[in-house]
């Protein structure tokens, strides 16, 4: 036995902002060579859900699959990438990752800039900055959940993602 999991994903990378459609990489098999990715939103509906196909039983592959997801409902949701049970169908050997959707925070979605909070910055002054708008500080704390637990709370130093 090599140790490797059945499934590895190298992309998205947890809490990373993702666009639409969602592309998923990395490596992996099941049975007969097939296995399966889904997305679902922040309250756990699935949105979008593909078929893999790795290359026949025991057979290692690559692969690369891309999700159209639309827009969201919710900022946060995860991917799933997972074998099915021949026996009774449920999911096995599942990699959850949790990302976050650009589209559901900004749209049209183009990417990310870095920020450095400096002393005396808040989550609405750095919105007004990138947006012309305080009060659209949410999308910059939704697309930095996996750093900041209060909105209040921003740290002189911290690189922040803001939504573009």
């Amino acid at each position: 036995m090599s140790g490797f999991p059945p499934i590895s994903v190298r992309q998205p990378q947890p809490y990373d902002l993702v666009d639409d459609p969602v592309r998923a990489c990395g490596i992996g098999t099941g049975f007969e060579g097939q296995f399966a990715a889904r997305v679902r939103d922040g309250h756990g509906v699935q949105i979008a859900e593909v078929s893999v196909h790795a290359g026949g039983t025991g057979i290692w592959d690559n692969f690369d699959i891309t999700l159209a997801v639309g827009i969201p409902s919710t900022p946060q949701g995860t991917l799933e990438v997972f074998d099915t049970s021949q026996e009774d169908g449920s999911d096995l050997n599942k990699v959850v990752v949790p990302i976050t959707f650009g589209r559901a925070l900004l749209d049209p979605y183009h990417g990310f800039a870095q920020y450095s909070v400096a002393s005396g910055d808040t989550l609405s002054s750095i919105a007004a900055r990138y947006y012309g708008d305080a009060n659209k500080w949410p999308r910059i704390f939704e697309a930095n959940r996996h750093q900041i637990q209060d909105p209040n709370h921003i740290f002189v130093g911290q690189v922040l993602r803001i939504p573009q």
